[in-house]
């Protein structure tokens, strides 16, 4: 589901295709990526990021994501695994795609506000929910956590496709990372399409098998969001249960995603 029907032939073109690519095996963004931990960091970070209504307007208004929530997500998976992984070529391809949709995703918000995808200030935006989500579940959550020097250098790794995209002057360590999201706060805001986007991502239609277990990775993924957002998305603060109940339930998940996909 995550992967798309044509898993085997991607992971074939990303992992096989001779040529340089964009970090080499001993970068932390390689490590950070393999590990299923991204499967709480994406959530955490769909959630984050429908706090900004500008954000917000552009997706629920040019996005499939209710029609074809699977498809949404494997394009997105593919596009982590080619930046990440694939020859220079097939990531600025990528990259490339993703700019042309961009281009043409524009309107205006509720209340009247102009939004264009491929604004750099929302652009920034984005890019930063996501290194932050995406470093912060791993090193709750990963096999290996990083130490400080390799959170920089993820951080680092990220604003190089952040670059690409359209980024200005993305972070370049955690320091700047967490100065440039707190100078969003005041942007930030719950909207009725926010929330409902928050309840489609915590309780998605799914096969009767898959609903226990995506239980654990919602529940997981909300403990992981600040508690001045919860709020705003209408959402709850548990913290001696995120402490304590939800936080061993997230480490078994992860630990048997991690066997399924590693195994």
């Amino acid at each position: 589901m995550v992967a798309g029907p044509d898993a085997e032939a991607t992971a074939r073109r990303i992992h096989d295709t001779p040529g340089p690519r964009w970090f080499g095996a001993d970068r932390p963004i390689r490590h950070v990526h393999a590990d299923s931990a991204m499967f709480v960091g994406g959530l955490n970070a769909l959630l984050m990021q429908s706090l900004h209504p500008l954000a917000m307007a552009a997706v629920a208004r040019h996005s499939d994501y209710r029609v074809h929530p699977w498809g949404r997500l494997q394009r997105t998976a593919a596009f982590i695994g080619m930046t990440t992984y694939a020859a220079e070529h097939d990531a600025q391809r990528a990259v490339d795609a993703v700019r042309r949709v961009h281009e043409r995703v524009r309107g205006v918000d509720d209340s009247g506000r102009p939004y264009r995808a491929d604004d750099p200030h929302l652009l920034g935006w984005v890019h930063a929910v996501e290194v932050d989500s995406f470093l912060r579940c791993h090193q709750r959550y990963g096999a290996a956590p990083l130490d400080a020097a390799g959170c920089d250098g993820y951080v680092t790794d990220m604003a190089r496709i952040g670059s690409a995209l359209g980024v200005v002057d993305p972070p370049m360590d955690v320091a700047s990372l967490q100065a440039r999201l707190a100078g969003y706060r005041p942007e930030l805001r719950g909207t009725p399409e926010a929330r409902a986007a928050a309840r489609f991502l915590l309780i998605p239609p799914l096969p009767l098998l898959a609903r226990a277990p995506y239980a654990v990775l919602a529940a997981t993924a909300v403990a992981m969001l600040p508690a001045w957002a919860r709020w705003p998305l209408r959402l709850p603060y548990l913290p001696v249960s995120e402490a304590t109940t939800i936080r061993l339930a997230g480490h078994g998940l992860i630990g048997a995603l991690r066997w399924v996909t590693t195994s």
